[in-house]
């Protein structure tokens, strides 16, 4: 079972990987979730994850994180995600709060208590930079950070990189200089395990989970169908999909170096292939993947009735 701490930036993304953690409660041992600004404003990610637990009726701890990155000033991304960060569900303000320890601090308070931690980052790394900066002993006690980032031939953002390392660049090279292990599941593992925009039929029912996982859909797919696109990558959810099944990934280890600067380039997260901590995913089977996604929903359909 892992020991994990989920650190992200809701997001449609960011909720359908934690819909597929909470249907695996055999593999997860969810201690608590971190959030950060990337995706759109701390107050509004909080938000939008403390919605998902309360129209779910869960009670996993949420602690707020940074309010913007390290050096660089925020610029959230509402093409995405639309306004509220998570456009499509129309759910109340919720009545839970965030807990009055930030996330900083919650990490420390865990770490000083435990190890053999596995970190499921999903956001841009501002959060881990800044416990790895204040509390260096959590080199030690974190087993495994499990990211989206980054990108090996062509951005997202610009012309290189993708949105969570651009976001905040320096806090990435911290967390990928800090010599802990990293996997890191870049844009193109995200598009080969994509789904395509039919399969989101299945969704269209009156089940509670399947119901919230259509309305995210309803926004979400409008980048790609815009496009023309037959399919979109769900990207959060591939590291939780890693963590569940890891034969079913090719990946290469190596050193992953991050470009700071740059019109094209900052963000950029550039692989050498050979010695280093960093696993890099290359690419997957998709229809495993996918198969993995719809029978987590399945399961939460019969288990939040």
């Amino acid at each position: 079972m892992y020991k994990t701490i989920i650190d992200c930036d809701p997001g449609h993304d960011d909720i359908m990987a934690l819909l597929t953690i909470l249907a695996h409660e055999e593999c997860f041992n969810v201690l608590g979730i971190c959030t950060v600004a990337g995706n759109n404003t701390l107050e509004k990610v909080t938000r939008n994850v403390l919605q998902v637990e309360e129209y779910l009726g869960l009670n996993i701890p949420v602690y707020k994180g940074a309010v913007k990155p390290l050096v660089l000033d925020g610029v959230p991304q509402p093409a995405g995600h639309g306004e509220s960060g998570m456009d499509g569900p129309i759910l109340p303000q919720p009545e839970m709060k965030a807990q009055d320890l930030s996330a900083i601090d919650f990490y420390k308070e865990v770490l000083r208590k435990e190890d053999d931690l596995t970190i499921i980052a999903l956001a841009p790394l501002t959060n881990l930079a800044i416990l790895l900066n204040e509390y260096p002993e959590a080199r030690s006690k974190i087993r495994q950070i499990v990211l989206m980032g980054g990108a090996l031939n062509g951005g997202n953002i610009n012309k290189y990189a993708e949105f969570n390392i651009w976001h905040d660049p320096h806090a990435a090279k911290i967390v990928f200089d800090s010599g802990i292990d990293i996997v890191m599941a870049p844009l193109e593992v995200c598009y080969a395990g994509g789904i395509l925009i039919k399969e989101t039929e299945r969704f269209r029912n009156e089940k509670r989970v399947s119901k919230l996982v259509d309305d995210l859909f309803s926004f979400y797919l409008r980048y790609a169908i815009d496009r023309g696109w037959d399919k979109t990558a769900i990207f959060d959810l591939i590291p939780v999909l890693y963590l569940l099944n890891k034969d079913l990934f090719i990946s290469k280890k190596g050193k992953v170096d991050i470009i700071l600067e740059g019109e094209d380039t900052q963000g950029q997260t550039v692989f050498v292939e050979g010695e280093g901590n960093h696993t890099v995913l290359i690419d997957t089977d998709r229809k495993a993947c996918m198969k993995i996604f719809f029978d987590a929903i399945d399961t939460l359909d019969l288990r939040y009735q």
